[in-house]
């Protein structure tokens, strides 16, 4: 029996460890920003970036400026109001020192200062300097130069002090990351290229200025119309059947902008919603007064004008095909409520109502000036459910024994799953015989699908349905997926779960993804807009001891990993290194690779509308000027040729 005695005295007070704020930041960075990859270092900009942006929301400045030093610094300044540097009343420090040194201060928790802003939990500045090399801060305000500097992590090396005189008002922050917290401290960019000029669409009254030193290049981003011109950028390769409008009001206590095209090619439904100039991939709230909107308003002007009758109403999926629409809110910070721990999803109740009547008034509007378009849209409409109708008819004809499937080319290398509980279903879309060999063997036969490809896969980007039906590949994946394709692809009729692409990491490998992910995301986007597309994540090494390599071994996916694994193994270990899936036995690809409590997966999901549209275009596009630019600039091989996943974005 256990002595508890003994293991009471061996754990005390004294075992107890209590980090500071910054420490603890420090200890675990990925509670903060995510990761310690290249998207938490960029997440360090953000977080200035936004201090800037909530100044210009509410009013004080309209410009914002990145630059990017030759030494992997970068410097954020505003025209704000300038960071509050007096003493505050109770702890008697400055406050900008409270605002860089302590999580949960500033002033963002109430209406007082800010109306509106992106902070939500007042951990930015804060965060930033606790994972950063040193942070240098300038504030320009009532004619005076402030100064104070932090270094390793958060410590004060240069007290709040008065450097100048100036007529300027507003906040410098120069930072540099802690290259001991990040994998990488090289800033990218086109990621923040990207980021500034998605902030500029949403600000449409400020200016952003981004200038790399390293390179000379520079750019001014400012988008007087908006949404309306974030919309020309997403839709500049589709065919438009009416041009891009929109509507905004900012008197109301909830500021409303939104936009709106429909494209004739596009099968797909693209809502893409902001609150307070963060992004919700999960919808929400104003989301649902859109939806409802919408399918209200076209269907009102349908029947006024006597288009359709009351039987014949309009459903919103139909509605909402082919279009791209864009909702940003503005909401006080004492109604700003979000679902979750995260931002994803808006929780705001009181944004439903007001986006409701506030589209359904414009939209209304703009249809009885647009009798043309309207009377298209509604047709439009129609031929959509009469294409939703026939496909479900078709199916329901082949279930009931009436009909026969239609002939599609079904590859023979298929191993299908035997359950019918299609949720926990997994199809393996697997490059190469060799491997998918070893992932039939190991599978899990009742809910894990394999499906070996034929060399490379068609590039869909373009091509017409028919050419796209007689490729064997995608249509053994239309066929096994059972959901339709385009026009008549209905998510909840999928057979799987989860569709996973597992590949080598190599060239080849992540030109199948990127061929796979394109056919994905212009013929079943649903998929990846509910998180059902992933990427399989093989080990790159097998560490083992060489006297006991059956028993005693480790797997390691990058070379940080790598190291560890040596470590633990100890003196006397040998390095299996994997060029391919098809290097590893059943048994190990489905340990690693398959198994779902030992696997990693990577899911795919569009955080940024542009990003995807730009590589969509440049990687799959008939430019190979651009794309070899792209993939040059931005994929790392290292001397075996082997894909590092180190990609940029």
């Amino acid at each position: 029996m256990a002595d508890f005695n003994t293991f009471e005295e061996n754990y005390s007070a004294k075992d107890i460890e209590v980090l500071s704020e910054m420490e603890g930041i420090r200890k675990r960075p990925g509670m903060y920003i995510g990761s310690t990859n290249t998207a938490g270092l960029h997440h360090l900009v953000w977080e200035i970036v936004d201090n800037g942006v909530d100044e210009a929301v509410n009013g004080y400045g309209d410009q914002v400026s990145v630059t990017i030093h030759k030494d992997g610094s970068i410097s954020v300044e505003d025209e704000g109001r300038g960071i509050p540097v007096d003493l505050h009343p109770q702890l008697k420090v400055p406050a900008i020192e409270l605002i860089y040194t302590t999580l949960h201060a500033g002033g963002k928790f109430s209406n007082k200062n800010y109306q509106t802003s992106a902070g939500l939990h007042g951990v930015g500045a804060t965060v930033t300097n606790a994972l950063s090399e040193y942070v240098d801060i300038q504030v320009f305000r009532v004619g005076k130069i402030y100064h104070i500097r932090f270094e390793d992590g958060g410590k004060k090396t240069v007290p709040l002090e008065v450097i100048g005189e100036t007529k300027k008002h507003g906040t410098l922050v120069t930072f540099k990351p802690d290259a001991r917290i990040f994998k990488t401290v090289e800033f990218k960019w086109e990621t923040i290229y990207n980021h500034l000029q998605e902030e500029a669409f949403l600000l449409k009254k400020v200016h952003f200025f981004l200038k790399d030193e390293r390179t000379g290049q520079k750019h001014e981003f400012f988008y007087p119309n908006g949404l309306m011109e974030y919309i020309n950028v997403l839709n500049q390769s589709k065919k438009p059947i009416s041009e891009v409008f929109g509507f905004d009001d900012e008197s109301s206590y909830i500021r409303i902008e939104v936009a709106f095209q429909w494209c004739g090619d596009d099968y797909n439904e693209n809502i893409y919603s902001y609150a307070n100039s963060v992004r919700t991939h999960d919808g929400g709230t104003h989301e649902t007064g859109l939806r409802l909107a919408l399918t209200r308003a076209v269907n009102d002007w349908a029947l006024q004008n006597g288009v359709i009758k009351e039987t014949q109403k309009l459903d919103g999926k139909d509605i909402r095909e082919g279009l791209t629409a864009i909702i940003s809110v503005k909401i006080p910070e004492d109604l700003l409520q979000y679902e979750g721990q995260t931002k994803g999803k808006l929780g705001t109740p009181e944004a439903t109502g007001a986006v409701n009547e506030f589209v359904y008034t414009n939209l209304t509007h703009y249809l009885a000036e647009h009798k043309e378009f309207a009377v298209d849209l509604v047709k439009k409409c129609q031929a959509s459910r009469a294409a939703r109708e026939a496909a479900r008819k078709a199916k329901e004809a082949v279930r009931n024994g009436k009909q026969k499937k239609v002939d599609l080319i079904i590859s023979d290398k298929l191993a299908a799953a035997q359950s019918k509980n299609y949720a926990d279903n997994e199809l393996f879309i697997v490059e190469g015989d060799s491997a998918g060999g070893s992932a039939k063997t190991g599978r899990d036969r009742l809910h894990q699908a394999i499906l070996p490809l034929r060399g490379k896969p068609l590039n869909t980007d373009g091509v017409t349905m028919d050419r796209l039906l007689q490729n064997t590949e995608f249509s053994t994946i239309i066929q096994t997926i059972g959901a339709g394709v385009g026009q008549n692809f209905d998510v909840e009729d999928a057979h799987y779960g989860k569709i996973i692409i597992m590949t080598d990491a190599d060239t080849d490998g992540a030109h199948i993804q990127t061929l796979l992910l394109t056919f994905f995301y212009n013929y079943m986007k649903p998929l990846i807009q509910q998180g059902m597309v992933y990427l399989a994540c093989p080990p790159l090494y097998r560490v083992y001891k060489k006297s006991n390599a059956a028993k005693e071994f480790v797997y390691a996916w990058d070379d940080e990993s790598l190291e560890e694994a040596k470590a633990k193994i100890g003196p006397g270990y040998g390095i299996n290194r994997y060029k391919g899936l098809g290097e590893m036995n059943a048994e190990q690809l489905y340990a690693t690779t398959m198994n779902k409590a030992t696997r990693k997966l990577y899911q795919i999901r569009i955080d940024d509308p542009i990003v995807v549209e730009k590589r969509i275009s440049t990687l799959m596009g008939n430019d190979a000027s651009k794309r070899r630019e792209w993939i040059e600039e931005n994929v790392v091989f290292n001397e075996e040729d082997r894909f590092i996943k180190e990609v940029k974005d």
